[in-house]
This record gives structure tokens, sequence and C-alpha cells, in this order.
């Protein structure tokens, strides 16, 4: 299994960190930077996760940043991506499970490493459900196939 991970400054610690850690379980793993303590911005590194999810050139994403949300918002904004904020294995296991979601954004600044494994790993290992869950995924989808692609 194939992972594209992605950072901004504020989340590259802890990035690096679990890619080290999915490296040790075994995954293969995208390591799509940043790779410094400089200020980068985070739509770069959400998006390109993102869309090594949505080409199906990984199979999940992971996305960091200091507090998870902006880089979540970010991945979330490319077609056929659904990206979860989890800071706790409750919430990474129930975005696979009823949401099929397939990139998990933590922020660097709120989750430490442990608690992040653990997020990671039922991420990682939760199948989705379907049944009631796919009708309302499947909504997702159509809402947004029917919005197409949005250009400023």
């Amino acid at each position: 299994m194939q992972i594209a991970c992605g950072a901004d400054h504020g989340g590259v610690d802890l990035k690096d960190q679990l890619v080290a850690y999915l490296k040790e379980e075994g995954y293969q793993v995208l390591d799509l930077g940043t790779h410094g303590h400089e200020s980068v911005d985070y739509p770069q590194y959400g998006q390109a996760v993102a869309e090594k999810v949505a080409k199906k050139e990984a199979d999940f994403g992971l996305c960091v940043c200091g507090s998870g949300i902006g880089i979540s918002i970010a991945a979330n904004k490319v077609k056929g991506v659904r990206c979860v904020r989890a800071h706790d294995p409750y919430s990474a296991e129930m975005s696979r499970r009823h949401n099929n979601c397939n990139v998990i954004g933590m922020g660097g600044r709120f989750v430490g490493l442990d608690m992040a494994k653990k997020c990671l790993k039922v991420f990682l290992e939760t199948e989705f459900e379907g049944g009631r869950h796919q009708r309302r995924v499947g909504q997702l989808e159509r809402e947004e196939k029917d919005r197409g692609e949005c250009h400023e």
C-alpha cells in the first residue's frame, strides 16, 4: 500500500516521524515535502497529497500542518478526495467506516506522536462499511460531479 504524505513547516516534524513509522510498518511512502522549517504555504502540500490520491498514484494520504485545519481544507478542494482532520482514533475510524475518507489530516501542534500513530494505524486498517453509508457517500460524489471543477 502506498501513502502520499505532505506537510507545511508547522507539521514537518510530525510528518517526518510518521513517514518513518509508516516505513517501519511496511508501507510505501511518497514524501511530498516540505523538508524543513522555512515557512511555506500549506495549500500546495495538501493539494499535492490529494492529487496523488485522486489520480490513484497513492492509496491514501496524510497531510500535516500546525493545526491540521488548513491543510485538510486544501486537500478537500481536490475532486475525489475526502479528507478528515482526526486527532483521536475514533474520529479516524469513523471517517473510514462511514465516510470512506481517503486522506487524514493532523495538526503537528495539536497531537503527539503516539496518538498520531494510533490515529494513522486505525485510519489505514479500517474498511468502509458501505451499505447505508454508500448512499450518503454517493450523494457527496454526485454533488461533486454536478458542481464540476471550480476555477477563479
